[in-house]
């Protein structure tokens, strides 16, 4: 007599190297669920006549073909009001990156409008902190503006990262020059890939690739962006900041669109899904 045995499907599976990258990214915020956990802070609000909490930080949703996408949409104020000098949102990593790790961050944006002035990356400080310090909150930081600075010079609009001097546009190292500006209304793709190593071992500091734009496939942008402060802490929460400038000259509020927010440990530059 025969003996018949059926096997259910617990074999082994070997996963393709694709696979194997996808699975390693761990979600910090995609706004599928549709609700909004974000910790929100107007800490220099100077809106006169005054208005409460007057950042629009919220889930909005697009029509992609063949399915409904959700994404943030944050801006200093409505259009119209300005003199909130901090719109402060940020939300927790769901692991900490650790002092001496490398991890590689992808994120989405989309330029809503210009004029403009948004900051968004990494934070190791808690919440009463991030609130307390504003920009000197940030350590790792990607910037959008064509605000002019203090000196007079007038930024385009090009995506930007943290030096040790300020700010700079990143590089189209294949034409020897910057980048252009950010279109509106046009996603970009960003990968950074973090090093949370203590400055005396060459960390502190971030590389960033993108595509979009005038970048058809995947490029290295900028080689060893440095940390805003360096405190040599782990980083434990997404921080975004925007302001209107000052009331009696203001940049514009101009918003900006985030989606698909995850992380991967190491040097990763595959599709997180």
């Amino acid at each position: 007599m025969k003996l018949y045995i059926s096997i259910a499907f617990s074999t082994l599976v070997t996963l393709t190297p694709y696979a194997q990258a996808q699975s390693q990214w761990l979600l910090i915020d995609n706004f599928e669920s549709n609700t909004l956990n974000w910790t929100k802070a107007d800490t220099q609000n100077d809106t006169k006549p005054r208005i409460s909490n007057p950042q629009i930080t919220e889930i909005r949703t697009e029509q992609t073909l063949p399915k409904t996408n959700h994404y943030l949409i944050k801006k200093p104020a409505a259009d119209g009001v300005v003199g909130n000098r901090k719109a402060l949102s940020f939300y927790p990593l769901p692991k900490q990156v650790e002092v001496g790790e490398t991890v590689t961050f992808y994120t989405r944006i989309n330029v809503e409008s210009f004029p403009n002035n948004h900051a968004f990356g990494l934070s190791n400080l808690t919440p009463e902190h991030i609130k307390k310090h504003g920009y000197d909150a940030f350590e790792a930081t990607l910037r959008v503006t064509d605000k002019a600075e203090s000196n007079g010079f007038k930024n385009d609009g090009a995506l930007m990262v943290k030096t040790d001097s300020g700010y700079s546009n990143i590089q189209n190292y294949a034409l020897s020059q910057s980048a252009k500006p950010l279109a509106p209304n046009h996603w970009y793709e960003i990968w950074y890939v973090v090093n949370n190593a203590p400055v005396s071992e060459g960390g502190q500091q971030y590389n960033v690739y993108v595509k979009g734009g005038e970048f058809a496939e995947q490029t290295l942008v900028y080689k060893n962006a440095t940390f805003r402060m360096k405190r040599e802490k782990p980083l434990i929460y997404f921080l975004a900041n925007c302001n209107t400038g000052p009331k009696k000259k203001p940049y514009g509020n101009g918003g900006l669109r985030y989606d698909d927010l995850y992380m991967s440990e190491g040097k990763n530059l595959s599709l997180p899904f």
